[in-house]
Formats: C-alpha cells, structure tokens, sequence
C-alpha cells in the first residue's frame, strides 16, 4: 500500500505515475492523446485564436479527465470482486456514459470550431483539381491495394485481405477519402468521407484485427500515396 506522500515532488511524482499507467494499460487513453496531438496541430495550421485554442484545450483534458476516472473506477471494482456483480457492471456503464458524453461534447465543439474555417479553405485548396482525369481515382485505390499487400509480405504480417502491417481497410478507406477530397468543392462531403474513414479504423481496432500502429500506417499509406498520384498526374 502506497504510504501519505512526504513531500511535493512525491506527489507529483505519483500523479504522473498514474497518467503512465493509464497511458500504458488503456487503448483509449493512448487515442484521446493521439486525437488531442492531432487537433492541436491542426489548430496550428489553420491558426486559431487564443479562446479557440483554450476551449479545445479544455475539451481535450475534460474527455482525458472522465477516461482516467472511468479507469480508476474500473480498477477499484476489479480489486473489490471479480464476480460478475449487476451493481459492478452498472457503475461500470455509468462510468463509460461519462466518457461518451465527454467526447460527443469534444466532437460538437471541434466541429463548431474547425467546420467553418476548413468550408472555406479546402475548397480554395481543392479547385485546382476539379479537371482530374477519372481514372486517377481508380489508379490512386489500386496502388494503395498493391502497397499494403507488398507492406504486409514484406513484414510478413497478416494475409493479404485481413489483419498484418499496414490496416488494407484503412488504407483504401484513406484513399477513397483523400480522392473525394481532390474532386469535390464540397468541404462538408470531404469532413463526412473522413468521418467514415475513422469510423472504418475504429472498427479494426475494436476487433482486434489491427494494433493502432498499423491501423495509422495504412491511414498514412492512402492519403499521401493519393496526394503524391494527383500532384504527379495534374
């Protein structure tokens, strides 16, 4: 049993003591943290306010906050019973709803933030495309295929339809994504193909067909191997 900290630095030290273990032991933990990064990069990049930046930032501790609570919770039920108890699985439930309701909150307010710059600019960025040739959709998703069957022969991980080094879902999903991107005017249409695309990866990683290291990869493989495919060709 940990004994009352002596000092400080002893409690900072055990505070981040349990921000690695969450870090280490929980995949949505280790999620939140990768979308937190990825969020606050965009918000470089599309230049945001000060109180925009600030509402993103407490967003993205709130639904970091109730996953840490909802592990502590989850790990002092294991340590009372390991039975399967109705009560136990009810304050588990509740502890989870927490969570949902944290990160739909960090959805609705990214989308109010982000939605509004990113309806002007992709279009701007994309209208130079809008002549590509048809077939650079097909060539674009058909190489994708081809790489992530080299990726995975080449790890020797997985088969070819199913599981290994890069995720093949995520990778075609990415590049169907990415050529909507390219083709149309329309920023809501392209936001709505990527929201599919994690939708898509969401789902290898709740199955446990891929880690989150491959399902990034072949996230990765499909959009610059698109992007490169309609620089190169246009």
């Amino acid at each position: 049993m940990r004994v009352k900290a002596r000092s400080l630095i002893d409690s900072f030290n055990y505070a981040f003591d349990g921000v690695v273990y969450a870090f280490k032991t929980q995949r949505n933990i280790r999620i939140h943290f990768l979308a937190a990064g990825l969020v606050l990069l965009t918000s470089l990049v599309l230049r945001l306010t000060k109180v925009e930046i600030l509402v993103l930032l407490a967003v993205i501790c709130f639904v970091i906050v109730t996953e840490m609570i909802n592990t502590a919770i989850e790990v002092a039920i294991d340590l009372i019973t390991r039975e399967r108890h109705p009560l136990a699985e009810i304050v588990k439930n509740v502890a989870a709803g927490a969570v949902l309701v944290a990160s739909l909150l960090a959805v609705v307010t990214g989308y109010l933030i982000f939605f509004p710059k990113l309806e002007t600019m992709i279009p701007r960025v994309i209208v130079s495309l809008q002549t590509a040739p048809s077939y650079l959709s097909l060539i674009a998703i058909l190489l994708t295929v081809v790489m992530v069957i080299a990726g995975k022969a080449f790890t020797q991980t997985g088969r070819p339809l199913q599981g290994g080094m890069p995720s093949g879902h995520t990778a075609m999903g990415t590049a169907a994504a990415t050529t909507i991107a390219f083709i149309s005017k329309n920023g809501l249409l392209t936001l709505l193909a990527f929201f599919l695309v994690i939708l898509v990866a969401e789902s290898r990683l709740e199955n446990k067909v891929h880690s989150l290291l491959e399902v990034l990869a072949g996230g990765l493989l499909g959009f610059f191997l698109t992007t490169l495919i309609f620089q190169i060709m246009i």
